[in-house]
């Protein structure tokens, strides 16, 4: 399982970085919409293999869960990592300046609970996921993504704490 993980982090890496090579090198504005939109088919193609690998009496592993967290993550942050890997493109390849802020008080606050908004509903997504799995594979086989929800849900609430601190302690900027 964990091979089509790593499939498919690469696949949806690949897809990304030739989609803003169509659109910045090619000028092929409509072949990138259409690579970058197979992002999605990436991800659903990740979950039916876990879904197949589990119904055919695999034993839910470590890999199985983290799978499922892979999926979550994608679809809730999916535009943010277009949009990162965007801005990173044009830095590094077209050599043109960045254009993005350095947020410092109450601004890098809300943006940090935003993104935490963002984790959230990556884990709601996962959560209906991990439950769905287990509900249509059967429960004796899913001990370890039951292990994995439960680290998850733990790394939510820290990260929660920790976005939470820029509003409460903000950072000043460095003059």
């Amino acid at each position: 399982m964990i091979k089509w993980i790593i499939a498919a982090e690469i696949a949806f890496w690949i897809v990304i970085i030739a989609g803003l090579f169509a659109r910045y090198i090619m000028k092929w504005k409509k072949t990138s919409i259409l690579l970058l939109l197979l992002t999605p088919l990436i991800d659903l193609a990740l979950i039916a293999l876990t879904v197949v690998d589990l119904k055919n009496g695999a034993i839910a592993t470590t890999a199985h869960g983290i799978s499922v967290i892979y999926i979550g993550i994608s679809i809730a942050y999916g535009k943010t990592m277009i949009a990162w890997a965007d801005e990173k493109f044009q830095t590094w390849i077209l050599k043109r300046p960045s254009t993005k802020q350095i947020l410092f008080g109450i601004e890098k606050g809300k943006h940090e609970l935003k993104m935490w908004l963002r984790h959230l509903v990556s884990f709601a997504i996962g959560s209906v996921m991990f439950w769905a799995i287990i509900s249509f594979v059967g429960m004796e086989s899913t001990e370890a993504i039951r292990r994995i929800w439960k680290t998850w849900s733990i790394v939510l609430l820290i990260d929660g704490a920790i976005s939470l601190s820029y509003i409460l302690f903000p950072k000043k900027a460095i003059s």
